[in-house]
């Protein structure tokens, strides 16, 4: 097997000249992307050189909705918006949800919504804002939380912008529970997090400790054992050997292409789609 990689830099205008870089290089099956809008956006070019593309952790529906091309290894933002918010009511027991997502992203917008459907579904209200691209002071909108009196706050965006918001929340001792989607099971946010009273929560596709799955439980003894046998491997993976959902993703997304390529018996993109 060779490996082609091709930076994307997670940005959708980025998305179709990476995709037609890795078309270019004529490759059988592609991996990835990371986010679901620069995956939407590379979809239409694997589609129109039909070369089947195995999606790790864009959870967006659209992504393979809208092309033919595109399957998935990971849950749906239908499925994990539901599931959080079914969890700030029985967990917390929630009435009041303040929901903060970026606008223009397709995935928080669209996990954002998703949320707030089921939690209103619920009988439950919802507090709807978004903060624009390069935005890096939360302390408004977290005060718009307060005075309007929610319970908990959904806020499903980049670690980046998690760091900041955490951070900044910590500052202002804010009380309710903070939760986000499967971009948050992140070392960025347990080291944000650490020292700090509050209580953050987030979904996730794959937890190291659950060792119900025999095969799970191997993959975690073997991607601790490569991550400690080397510091470089340790050190990108945030300075620590937890396993983080999205490896676990790459992995299985990884076996599924292996799969693809023995069933059809070819290296052809057509024959393994």
């Amino acid at each position: 097997v060779q490996l082609e990689i091709v930076d994307n830099r997670t940005t959708a205008e980025n998305g179709p000249s990476a995709a037609a870089e890795l078309v270019k290089r004529d490759v059988s099956v592609v991996l990835g992307s990371y986010g679901s809008g620069v995956s939407m956006a590379g979809g239409e070019v694997f589609a129109d050189a039909e070369v089947p593309a195995i999606g790790a952790s864009c959870t967006n529906p659209g992504v393979t909705s809208l092309c033919d091309y595109y399957w998935r290894v990971c849950f749906l933002d239908p499925f994990q918006g539901t599931v959080m918010a079914n969890f700030a009511k029985d967990e917390f027991g929630a009435k009041t949800a303040y929901v903060l997502s970026q606008l223009g992203d397709d995935y928080t917008t669209g996990l954002a919504t998703y949320f707030a459907k089921a939690f209103e579904s619920m009988g439950g209200s919802v507090i709807n804002e978004q903060f624009t691209e390069g935005t890096s002071d939360y302390t408004a909108y977290l005060n718009n939380a307060i005075n309007g009196g929610a319970d908990v706050i959904f806020c499903p965006t980049s670690t980046t912008v998690a760091a900041l918001l955490i951070n900044q929340a910590a500052s202002m001792n804010i009380a309710m529970p903070i939760l986000a989607g499967d971009t948050w099971e992140s070392s960025v946010i347990l080291e944000a997090a650490k020292g700090t009273n509050l209580t953050v929560c987030c979904s996730t596709f794959f937890d190291e400790n659950d060792e119900s799955s025999p095969l799970a439980a191997e993959f975690v003894q073997g991607f601790k054992a490569w991550l400690n046998a080397n510091p470089d491997k340790k050190t990108n993976n945030g300075g620590n050997d937890i396993v983080a959902a999205v490896s676990a993703l790459g992995y299985d997304a990884y076996m599924v292409a292996i799969e693809a390529i023995k069933a059809a018996d070819s290296i052809d993109s057509v024959a393994i789609a």
